[in-house]
């Protein structure tokens, strides 16, 4: 039955993005040296794991992660990020200050330990819920 109303078909399916293919930290080192011009050195990933580490043992952060999608944690994330960098400041200045003050490289260095954090603290809660199981 044709009453001159056309119908639009569906425009989306609901289907999800693409997740970001991981890196390693070396790798992470070698993007911002070749992107941003920085002279980062192999032995400056402490710094990066050491934000990494600090974020995993945030409890709010923590609670953040296992209640939302990765994408809902990275708001909440990206505002505890510069508080973690800063923490950090007297372990290396100069990767903080790029940090800090280069939102290109805050963009990618935040994205990177977004993803990381975000997945070692669900796999650790998963982890620990299968602990929980065996007893």
């Amino acid at each position: 039955m044709d009453n001159g109303f056309e119908i639009p078909g569906p425009t989306e399916v609901g289907t999800r993005k693409a997740r970001p293919e991981e890196i390693e930290l070396s790798q992470l080192i070698d993007i911002l040296n070749d992107r941003f011009g920085t002279e980062f050195k192999p032995a400056d990933q402490l710094f990066f794991d050491s934000i990494k580490e600090d974020a995993v043992a945030d409890d709010s952060l923590r609670q953040a992660a296992l209640a939302n999608t990765e994408e809902h944690f990275g708001f909440v994330f990206r505002r505890a990020l510069e508080g973690l960098i800063v923490a950090r400041l007297n372990q290396n200045e100069e990767i903080a200050g790029r940090c800090l003050n280069e939102p290109d490289v805050q963009k990618v260095v935040g994205g990177w330990i977004l993803r990381e954090v975000y997945e070692e603290i669900r796999s650790k809660s998963k982890q620990e819920k299968v602990e929980e199981k065996k007893y």
